[in-house]
């Protein structure tokens, strides 16, 4: 199969959809990869050590859309790049499709075949393309968030931990996933005082035996998440439902209560986000105030330690990359339930039940394209 890598261009977007390592593994069974020059730059990831691994360059974009039969991206593609997809195409990416109804429409007229890594299922149930950004979007979420409650950000000018004499911040999470359990860590490493809601009373006795007394848990509901947001100084919102739109857990009238400097940190904005208030932002330009609350919802926060976060990926999407190439996507997608469940929109049909669900398409299921 011909794969092709292009560079990213979303703003701030340093990830590479395959490093010259995992390139080396798929020619390595006969396949052909192309990726565009300067894709893996700013990642200190050569057109030399690309080239080395086994591919061969492209001077832009266009070369790689044009022959490529897959394309290996991180992000969703941009309105430049959708043009250049093909009927037929494979593209293997971050999609997000059921907050973005124009990416949608857009996927749709292009008859591309379209695989969500955040909506791969594993045989756990589990999210495992989806997994190690979530890992990095939690642990940077509290990061953030002490960052932004610091003055020169607009925050109260709070330092996380405090100091002998002086409370430490008390940090929310709402959302008990993978995002949340790593958003705890970090902020009970950083010395916060932290609460963290969630419906899931697994995941509460999972965080209450990991932390002991230096977390609160609590069962999320309106009443219990609109008490915590009245004494908190940073909110992580990590909420997610798997391939469909956030639900909005936090209402314009609970941001309006909330304390003047205090942060909300939604990690969920991708798919919506899961505040009234919450409005998609950018690394250029992160955050905005609603009520006197700073908000922070950049989309693709991982792309901040994008060396990490590329590394990362690609230890998980690889796999699933070569069952693609040797098999082709049909029989792939035929013979793997959890890969299947990654296709979202295939030759003009949307076959991901939330993403229809969202847009008012008629939902195709999977199985029913791959015949």
């Amino acid at each position: 199969m011909r794969i092709g890598v292009p560079k990213e261009i979303k703003d701030n977007e340093y990830r590479v959809g395959l490093t010259p390592a995992c390139v080396r593994e798929l020619v390595s069974r006969g396949h052909q990869v192309m990726v565009e020059a300067g894709a893996g730059a700013a990642l200190g990831l050569s057109d030399a050590q690309y080239v080395a691994a086994g591919a061969t360059l492209a001077a832009d974009a266009k070369a790689v859309y044009d022959l490529a039969q897959m394309i290996v991206k991180v992000k969703e593609p941009q309105p430049g790049e959708l043009a250049l997809l093909k009927p037929g195409q494979i593209l293997y990416a971050y999609l997000h499709l059921a907050a973005d109804r124009e990416l949608t429409a857009a996927l749709v007229k292009s008859g591309a075949v379209c695989i969500a890594y955040e909506t791969v299922t594993g045989h756990d149930g589990g999210l495992p393309l989806l997994a190690p950004m979530s890992e990095v979007a939690g642990r940077m979420s509290v990061q953030v968030a002490a960052a932004c409650l610091g003055k020169p950000h607009g925050g109260m000018g709070l330092l996380l931990g405090g100091v002998p004499g002086v409370a430490p911040a008390h940090v929310v999470v709402i959302g008990a996933g993978v995002v949340g359990i790593n958003a705890v860590r970090i902020a009970v490493g950083m010395g916060a005082r932290v609460t963290v809601l969630d419906k899931n009373i697994d995941r509460l006795r999972q965080l209450d035996a990991m932390h002991g007394n230096e977390v609160v848990t609590i069962y999320s509901s309106a009443d219990s998440v609109e008490r915590a947001l009245l004494s908190a100084d940073a909110v992580i919102g990590a909420v997610l439902v798997p391939g469909a739109e956030a639900p909005k857990l936090i209402t314009r009238a609970m941001v309006a209560h909330m304390k003047p400097g205090s942060v909300l940190v939604d990690v969920a904005i991708d798919q919506g986000g899961c505040a009234e208030t919450s409005r998609p932002t950018s690394h250029t330009d992160p955050t905005y105030v609603v009520d006197g609350v700073l908000h922070y919802c950049v989309t693709n926060m991982p792309a901040a330690v994008a060396r990490t976060s590329t590394f990362a990926l690609n230890n998980a999407t690889i796999g699933y990359a070569m069952v693609l190439a040797d098999k082709g996507w049909s029989r792939a997608l035929a013979d793997d339930p959890c890969l299947r469940a990654g296709l979202n929109v295939c030759r003009g049909s949307v076959t991901y039940p939330a993403v229809a669900s969202a847009h008012g398409y008629v939902h195709v299921p999977a199985k029913v394209v791959l015949h």
